[in-house]
C-alpha cells in the first residue's frame, strides 16, 4: 500500500485564527489521496473564520460538521465514522505543518505490522522548559511499562524512530480498520481529554499491532491554553478536578492493582507535590489545594466506573450512530457516500 488514502480529522473548539492557519497548512499538503475532516464543536466564530470555514466546504477542501455538543472523544470518534479512508490521523486545531507532513505518516504504513503512527511534537511550551537542547535517541525501558511510562515518554526529544507505547492526540494516527473491529475512543473523558489518547492506545495494543514513533512526521503544536479541544478553559477549578479524573480512569480502566499504585503515586508526586518533571510550586496553600482536587477527582472516577455498568459513556456516539443508521435506512441503499454529501456543510 504505497499510497492509502487519509483522513485529516480535525476537532475544533472556539478557535480562530490558528484553525484558519492550521486548515491552510492541512489542505496545502502535496498528496495524493486525502480529505480533510472538521468537526466544529462550538460553530460560533468571527465573521473572518466562518466565511473561510463555508468557503473551504463550498470548494470541497474540507468537509465541515456543526455539531451543538462539546467532547474531544465523541468529536473523533463522529469524524472516523464519516471517513473511508485507509488511514485516519489527527491533529489539534492550533499546529503548524511542514511540507511533506502526510507522506511521512503514509510511509510506515507499508509495513503490515504498523498499525498506528505517533509524530513527533515540537511543543512550544515544553521546547522551552528545563532541558531545551535534550536530544533522546532510545526512549527508556520504562515508557513501555504502562504503570509508569506517561512520565518517561518523550516525543518531543525524542529524535529515533522506535516502537512506542502511545501517541499524542494532536499528532497521531490508526489504520481505520481498528475502528470497525470495535476500538473508539471512550467519551467519558472530560474537559481537555487528557489522557484519551493514551486510553484508547492501550485499547489499540489488544490488536496486537505496533505503535511506530517516526520523528520525520513532525509538527509544530502552540499549546494554546483556551479553546481547541478544550470545552472548559484550564484556569478553570473544573478544569483541575477533570484532570485528574481523566487520570484516575485510564489508570482504573487499564491498569493491575500494582500498576495502578505506581502511577497514582506518580501523579500525587509530580501533580500535586510539584517534583520533576512537573517543575509545579511547592507553595502549602497550592498544595493542599491540588490535593484536594486529587481526591475529589479519585472518587468522580470511580462513580464514573460505576454509571458504566449500565452506561458506557458513549452516549453521543450511541445517539449518532443510531440516527446515522436510519438515515442509511431511509436513503434505501444509497449508501454512505450519499450521506457524507448530505450532511456536510457546505
Amino acid at each position: 500500500m504505497s499510497h492509502p488514502s487519509i483522513s485529516v480529522i480535525i476537532p475544533t473548539y472556539g478557535r480562530e485564527e490558528t484553525l484558519r492557519d492550521t486548515l491552510a497548512d492541512a489542505i496545502a499538503q502535496d498528496y495524493p489521496a486525502f480529505d480533510v475532516i472538521v468537526v466544529d464543536q462550538k460553530p460560533q466564530h468571527q465573521p473572518e473564520t466562518q466565511q473561510y470555514l463555508e468557503q473551504l466546504a463550498r470548494e470541497q477542501k474540507i468537509r465541515l460538521f456543526q455539531v451543538e455538543w462539546a467532547s474531544l472523544p465523541a468529536a473523533r470518534n463522529y469524524a472516523v465514522r464519516r471517513s473511508q479512508s485507509d488511514i485516519v490521523l489527527f491533529l489539534d486545531d492550533d499546529v503548524q505543518l511542514p511540507k511533506g507532513f502526510l507522506a511521512a505518516h503514509a510511509r510506515n504504513y507499508d509495513r503490515p505490522e504498523v498499525g498506528a503512527v505517533a509524530g513527533r511534537v515540537f511543543d512550544r511550551m515544553k521546547l522551552a522548559d528545563h532541558q531545551p537542547d535534550l536530544l533522546i535517541e532510545d526512549l527508556p525501558p520504562e515508557a513501555m511499562d504502562p504503570g509508569i511510562a506517561w512520565y518517561h515518554i518523550n516525543l518531543v526529544h525524542t529524535v529515533k524512530p522506535q516502537q512506542v507505547l502511545t501517541a499524542r492526540g494532536c499528532n497521531m494516527s490508526f489504520r481505520r480498520d481498528v475502528f470497525v473491529q470495535g476500538i473508539w475512543f471512550d467519551e467519558r473523558f472530560r474537559g481537555s481529554a487528557v489522557r484519551e489518547e493514551s486510553d484508547f492506545c492501550l485499547h489499540f495494543r489488544q490488536t496486537g499491532l505496533q505503535i511506530w514513533y517516526d520523528p520525520a512526521a513532525h509538527l509544530v503544536h502552540l499549546g494554546e491554553e483556551t479553546g481547541g479541544c478544550h470545552d472548559i478553559g484550564t484556569r478553570s477549578l473544573q478544569y483541575q478536578i477533570t484532570f485528574y479524573h481523566n487520570h484516575f480512569l485510564m489508570g482504573l480502566k487499564n491498569l493491575t492493582l500494582w500498576q495502578c499504585v505506581r502511577f497514582f503515586s506518580k501523579l500525587f508526586d509530580c501533580h500535586v507535590l510539584g517534583h520533576p518533571p512537573c517543575y509545579k510550586s511547592g507553595s502549602p496553600i497550592k498544595v493542599l489545594t491540588r490535593l484536594v482536587f486529587y481526591i475529589l477527582a479519585f472518587f468522580n472516577a470511580l462513580w464514573t466506573l460505576t454509571q458504566g455498568l449500565w452506561d458506557d459513556g458513549q452516549r453521543v456516539s450511541q445517539q449518532d450512530v443510531a440516527e446515522w443508521q436510519a438515515q442509511i435506512d431511509r436513503f434505501d441503499g444509497c449508501g454512505i457516500n450519499a450521506l457524507a454529501s448530505r450532511d456536510a456543510i457546505g
